[in-house]
């Protein structure tokens, strides 16, 4: 089938051009302007609107169990609510699983989660527990024969690394092409804190975040660079950092040449500490908590500067309902995460493009070309070039519209952006060709989604190249 998207503003990580695009099966065919077709060929008005690359979200838990409960959102409902939101490929963080386990396990459970279920395209990183011989030697598996190039490390919860392991992991990710990407807090340090707040009887949700101040993520984040500089300059990539403090050491390797990237999310953007003083603060629990108020401003700039390289969403769904029942007195005993799939690409648009803070091109590298180049999925997502996939999302600029749960498709029962007001929609999302929403309306089907295997980790330091 071919289809042609006709009169609107072509936008990639390069600039904005005046073009059309053709799509041929699942692949775009050509762009140009004014291209003509015969009248067998779908023609689709994009008049007034931006055509963009489908949006890629590389920070995902769908499906995954923390211990004391499941997340909500499953690779079905997860994958809808990422369609109807301009996001047409997801890179899934693997969950734990049992002590012990191969590598090779949680990628067979969660190819088990997926299939028949994703509506658009989908990866995995690999998930380390622990570190031993049999772990080093099956990565090299992993990447070249299964297609998973990035891998998690944890520096906190159960499954937590010393840095010897760390460094050990560090380097051998390396040597096999692997990105190592990791979530960085300093286990011992929140412990102690949260300790200490326990036996002076602050269970309240503002402890949560009181319990794991920015230093704890700081530290971790500086630790992990140092450590990977040890292991001969290896690939990092930091994930959902929260503050300015942590950009600042991020800041520091980056001009002595250490390759090192990062992402933040949209709640860092948006929400701050305030939010856990709220009668529902048990909403906004997750890790790294919500910061004060200032660090929002300080991630604003990094994404202005070109500091962060991506925008996920580290989205990790547990009813209200739930949240309250586990965790009403103890806010240790909520389980942690926030829903945000559909609302990314709309909440940087509006926050970032339409109130002058970044280009419609920066927004493009953002959220779908570096996010693409950095976990080997480039040049077949995030680009508009003949041959890429068809994945597309069209953008009205002007479009106001207010976020409600009640018209989202994930299986949540809030969303923490309940009632902000925000200029840009994503109006039609092609998934490979297929629209699979429009007009926030989901039109895809379980089981179209394709596991991605993704590339070898090769650095691509250019917009575009």
């Amino acid at each position: 089938m071919k289809r042609l998207i006709k009169g609107g503003t072509l936008v990639d990580a390069t600039g904005e051009y005046q073009q059309d695009l053709l799509i041929q099966g699942e692949h775009i065919a050509q762009r140009a302007a004014g291209i003509v077709v015969d009248d067998t060929v779908e023609v689709i008005d994009a008049t007034g609107l931006y055509v963009m690359p489908g949006g890629i979200d590389v920070h995902t838990h769908f499906n995954i169990d923390v211990g004391i409960a499941r997340s909500c959102d499953d690779f079905f409902s997860g994958t809808r609510a990422a369609a109807c939101g301009g996001t047409t490929t997801i890179v899934d963080h693997m969950g734990f699983g049992p002590q012990g386990c191969s590598l090779h396990h949680q990628l067979a459970t969660y190819h088990r989660y997926a299939e028949g279920q994703a509506a658009v395209d989908y990866g995995f990183h690999g998930v380390i527990q622990h570190i031993d011989d049999e772990i080093l030697t099956e990565m090299a598996a992993m990447v070249s024969e299964e297609g998973i190039s990035s891998f998690k490390l944890y520096l906190t919860y159960q499954y937590k690394l010393d840095d010897g392991d760390i460094l050990r992991a560090l380097s051998r990710l390396r040597e096999v092409g692997a990105l190592t990407t990791v979530h960085p807090e300093n286990d011992a340090a929140i412990a102690w804190r949260r300790a200490e707040l326990h036996r002076q009887g602050k269970t309240a949700p503002i402890y949560h975040a009181l319990s794991r101040p920015l230093e704890c993520e700081a530290e971790a984040i500086a630790r992990t660079i140092n450590l990977a500089r040890l292991a001969d300059n290896a690939p990092l990539y930091i994930v959902h950092l929260s503050h300015g403090l942590g950009l600042d050491y991020i800041r520091l390797a980056k001009r002595s040449g250490q390759k090192v990237w990062v992402e933040t999310c949209p709640q860092y953007l948006l929400l701050d500490i305030n939010h856990y003083l709220r009668a529902d603060g048990l909403k906004y629990i997750l890790s790294p908590p919500l910061r004060p108020h200032a660090e929002l401003d300080k991630l604003w700039v990094g994404i202005a500067d070109g500091s962060i390289d991506t925008v996920a969403t580290d989205h990790c769904t547990f009813p209200y309902r739930l949240r309250q029942q586990m965790a009403q007195q103890d806010f240790s005993r909520c389980p942690n995460g926030l829903p945000g799939v559909e609302n990314r690409m709309t909440l940087l648009f509006s926050h970032g493009v339409a109130s002058g803070r970044i280009s419609p091109s920066r927004f493009v590298e953002l959220t779908s070309t570096r996010p693409a180049q950095l976990f080997g999925l480039w040049p077949q997502k995030g680009c508009l070039e003949p041959g890429a996939d068809a994945d597309l999302v069209l953008f009205e600029p002007q479009l106001q519209q207010t976020i409600q749960h009640q018209h989202l498709h994930d299986n949540a029962d809030y969303s923490p952006y309940e009632g902000f007001s925000c200029q840009g929609w994503p109006v039609l999302t092609l998934c490979r060709g297929e629209i699979v929403a429009k007009q926030g309306h989901f039109t895809g089907r379980a089981g179209y989604g394709r596991f991605i295997h993704r590339r070898p980790f090769v650095e691509i330091k250019d917009k575009g190249e």
